[in-house]
């Protein structure tokens, strides 16, 4: 069986890519490499822990030594690098942690990976990065999109942290051949998102009848698009993505924060009295949004849910999950 590498399988993107992938290809093994932080959590992946072809590694990327171990005791073929301090405000208020995680965690698993890739044997292995489109920095208007060939202006410490790291990647890419590809997707929402994020900040708020804080004004515009979907994404551009390139990875589908929040709350039948406007935060980007053609295009690879039917399952998914969001 061929092996592959997931760091940060326990929080949610990976998470949901390990089961994904698991139960559609058989013939591999997942070894999941996860530090545990505040984001991840094995209870995402109770259902794999008697699985043979399941292996967890509790340990830190940055760390050189635990990562050359386990790339030379499990060999895989393929590195998805999810593991990421993702979260906009703790960057802002801990920014070294974000530099560490993002780029020297990075740098470490690129190193690790041009070392036992430089044997033969090894052409069809691939380096996926996972990226984000907040690379990209702030649209300022509600025409233009980013492609792949936009320019990297990142606008928070998180943020500048990610384009630190893809520029990692594309620098061992074209110095030493390694054979790596970033893709790079819009906001997420599905099962076992940590419930800092929007989406479950305004589910479980709503449900406890708690106010939902909205920066600003509330009209930051996000193309939001379900787990499911961007994991599909990643396997296509694993599977017959190009080394060298990137990918973006997007629904096309746009709403601004307040009147996401509003649907929410309407979905559960609260008043909109519960959105309470606070303090805009430092650096907020005003909209993002992405050209995915070359995906759809050269990958194959197309979004199955919408948001509206997305989002719907989301909010039940949370109400009937209490004991996982406490």
């Amino acid at each position: 069986m061929k092996v592959i590498l997931v760091t940060g399988g326990a929080g949610f993107i990976g998470s949901n890519f390990i089961k994904y992938f698991l139960k559609r290809n058989k013939n591999y093994i997942v070894v999941n490499m996860d530090k545990l932080t505040y984001a991840g959590n094995l209870n995402n992946l109770k259902e794999l822990e008697s699985s043979p072809r399941y292996h967890f590694v509790k340990g830190d990327i940055c760390n050189n030594e635990l990562v050359n171990y386990v790339l030379k005791k499990y060999r895989p073929c393929y590195i998805i690098n999810f593991a990421a301090e993702s979260h906009v405000d703790r960057s802002i208020d801990h920014p070294f942690t974000a530099a560490d995680t993002n780029i020297i965690g990075t740098l470490t698993l690129l190193e690790g990976a041009r070392f036992i890739w430089s044997k033969p044997g090894t052409a069809g292995n691939r380096f996926i990065q996972i990226s984000t489109d907040e690379v990209y920095g702030s649209i300022n208007n509600d025409t233009d999109y980013f492609t792949e060939e936009s320019s990297l202006m990142p606008n928070s410490p998180y943020s500048a942290s990610k384009a630190g790291a893809d520029l990692l990647v594309r620098a061992f890419s074209k110095t030493y051949g390694v054979p790596a590809i970033i893709t790079r997707s819009c906001n997420n929402y599905g099962p076992y998102q940590n419930i800092e994020k929007f989406i479950p900040t305004c589910i479980t708020h709503a449900l406890q009848d708690k106010p939902i804080p909205i920066y600003g004004d509330g009209e930051n515009k996000r193309e939001w698009i379900h787990v499911l979907d961007h994991c599909t994404g990643i396997i296509r551009a694993l599977f017959y993505g190009k080394p060298g390139e990137i990918y973006n990875i997007g629904s096309g589908e746009e709403i601004s924060n307040i009147e996401l929040a509003k649907h929410i709350l309407k979905y559960l039948n609260k008043p909109e009295s519960a959105l309470k406007m606070v303090s805009d935060r430092p650096g907020h980007d005003r909209r993002y949004a992405m050209n995915s053609y070359k995906a759809r295009s050269n990958l194959n690879w197309s979004c199955k849910y919408s948001f509206s039917d997305g989002l719907k399952e989301t909010i039940q998914w949370y109400k009937s999950n209490r004991s996982w969001r406490e």
